[in-house]
């Protein structure tokens, strides 16, 4: 067992959880995401004295996906889960946070350093006295794992989880024992803010590559840039708008970097995912002498099954950790200063247009007869149509993923999805930590939720928590039967890719929503989407928790998600 600190050594003596929850405070977490168990009870009691609030989930896994969202809107989330039992149903979406490079410090309360040392034979272990195999499966979807055995080192174990956590933009893993919940250290810490900037890059590196790549950049004759993900996750979004704006070169984004620039900007051209791109994107791009691309993700949804058609000859890469232009790397680079530097120096560029994206929806695709039903080629452009400047909007791995990337959005639409890890059920969690995030910040932002009726059903309960929380979220949930992005990659009508059909809006009134606070909505044709998006009471900010059932043929699908599927089936069957 640990020694203690004596009080009268400490200056501010704070007992380590109050310590833990301010500093999360001060890095602007206000939401604790969790479930309750009795490893962490004690600990749960200094949530509100932190000013924090605590934010119960209806289970581990969608806590986990709730903080996840969360922390896409604000910067970084925590999570509290109990040992064993607990922290394992977190583990897949923690996992998620770690491939997507999402900030989530994950809390454990765990059995005391006593039982732990003692072997002793408690509930949630293996039975094996082993108290260490939970956390070693949690160190690889973990940047840094901080154990709270020992006040002495307790405060400096928090500040660098929770440093590294921002800096790294992934996960980090902290376990607090019961007796270390309420053991003293020093609180004078606390008045030295946590640095959270970014380690500078060497200026004589960092000028040598500037100078790199301004040299390509002066000879290219029609270069473009590709915005992807990694922008957004390592905070280099106001660098890379400044580029955009300033270059005025031909910028498109990837898949999973929809929303990292401002879609209305003249120069926006659209989504590049290779044959899976917007109208005119791939030809444009592909025919450049110079790409510039910025926290690229080069996985298989993002490039529409590895369609990606551009040359490392002919591509300076940015990245948070290293630059490489053409086949030259250069690590521990930052793409931060170089960005700035770029801009501050590029001068007079190439610039031959590109594609202009809009939401005009297709001729074909406009009938209103009675009784027309709704498809994806009608859907998203009028989603692009309806959607309003800053609005968050979250869709879940399948049909709503791909469908849009053909919606233009307004300016400052932030989106949320899960391309890479693709959980499905992942976007329902995240649409309560995003929906939580926006009410933290004023409620000015309206949470948008696309998420098909097989996703949907392994995570519904956090409708619960949006009740609970008076969140307003508008929902939409579209019932067509069942795994449309399976049913493409394998088994169209086999039974494995069915589920069982709920009535869906009623589960708002069963999770306990009111109707003077809640409002659902079944719509089933063109005319009737129509109607709802012209709606002003549905489209407000402010209208309480919206859930609609949106009915679409079951094989439609967004051309994207049919040749992503295609091409995901030729991989999965090469022997």
């Amino acid at each position: 067992m640990a020694t203690d600190i004596r009080t009268s050594e400490l200056k501010s003596p704070i007992d380590v959880a109050e310590y833990l929850f301010r500093r999360l405070h001060e890095v602007g977490v206000r939401g604790v995401h969790g479930v309750p168990g009795d490893y962490n009870l004690v600990a749960l009691d200094y949530i509100p004295k932190a000013g924090l609030n605590w934010i119960g989930n209806c289970n581990e896994l969608n806590a986990g996906y709730a903080a996840d969202g969360y922390a896409r809107v604000k910067g970084i989330s925590a999570v509290v889960t109990t040992f064993g039992v607990g922290e394992l149903s977190l583990l897949n979406a923690i996992a998620g946070g770690y491939s997507e490079y999402v900030p989530i410090v994950h809390i454990v309360g765990t059995p005391s350093t006593i039982s732990q040392r003692e072997g002793m034979l408690l509930h949630h272990t293996l039975g094996n006295g082993n108290f260490q195999v939970f956390a070693n499966m949690s160190q690889n979807v973990s940047c840094a794992t901080a154990k709270l055995n020992d006040p002495h080192d307790a405060a400096t174990l928090i500040d660098n989880a929770i440093q590294e956590c921002w800096i790294q933009s992934r996960p980090v893993y902290i376990t607090l024992p019961t007796d270390m919940v309420q053991k003293k250290i020093e609180g004078e810490r606390l008045k030295t803010p946590l640095n959270l900037n970014f380690p500078p890059n060497d200026e004589e590196k960092e000028d040598y590559v500037v100078e790199v790549v301004l040299k390509y950049l002066h000879a290219a004759k029609n270069p473009v840039i590709i915005v992807d993900a990694c922008a957004i996750r390592h905070r280099a979004l106001d660098e890379v708008h400044e580029l955009v704006e300033k270059s005025g070169l031909p910028t498109f984004v990837a898949p999973m970097g929809k929303g990292a620039v401002n879609e209305q900007l003249p120069n926006y051209g659209g989504v590049y995912a290779g044959s899976g791109s917007n109208a005119g994107v791939a030809e444009r791009v592909e025919s450049s002498d110079l790409v510039l691309t910025i926290g690229s993700i080069k996985s298989d949804f993002n490039t529409a099954g590895f369609t990606y058609r551009v040359s490392q000859l002919s591509t300076i890469d940015f990245h948070s950790t290293y630059m490489r232009v053409r086949f030259s790397e250069y690590p521990g680079v930052r793409m931060h200063g170089v960005l700035k530097k770029v801009t501050r120096k590029m001068g007079k560029l190439n610039i031959q247009a590109g594609p202009v994206p809009d939401n005009q929806i297709a001729k074909k695709d406009q009938g209103m007869s009675q009784g027309e039903v709704i498809t994806h080629d009608w859907l998203w452009p009028r989603v692009g149509q309806w959607l309003e400047p800053n609005d968050i909007v979250i869709t879940e791995t399948g049909t709503s993923n791909f469908g849009i990337w053909e919606t233009k959005f307004p300016a400052g639409v932030s989106a949320i999805s899960q391309v890479l890890w693709g959980s499905i059920g992942y976007s329902v969690g995240a649409c309560q930590g995003a929906a939580l995030a926006a009410k933290e910040t004023g409620n000015k932002r309206r949470t948008i939720l696309f998420v098909g009726d097989g996703s949907f059903q392994l995570t519904a309960q956090e409708i619960s928590t949006m009740i609970r929380n008076e969140l307003n979220p508008i929902i939409f949930v579209i019932c067509n039967d069942g795994y449309t992005i399976e049913r493409y990659i394998h088994g169209m009508d086999a039974a494995y890719n069915d589920i069982q059909t709920w009535k869906y809006k009623d589960l708002v009134a069963a999770f306990g929503g009111r109707e003077e606070k809640t409002r659902t909505y079944q719509v089933k044709t063109k005319r009737e989407a129509e109607d709802l998006f012209a709606n002003e009471e549905f489209a407000s900010v402010k209208g309480g928790l919206r859930f609609v059932e949106l009915y679409m043929p079951k094989e439609d699908a967004p051309k994207a998600l049919k040749m992503t599927a295609e091409a995901s089936a030729k991989t999965n069957a090469k022997q």
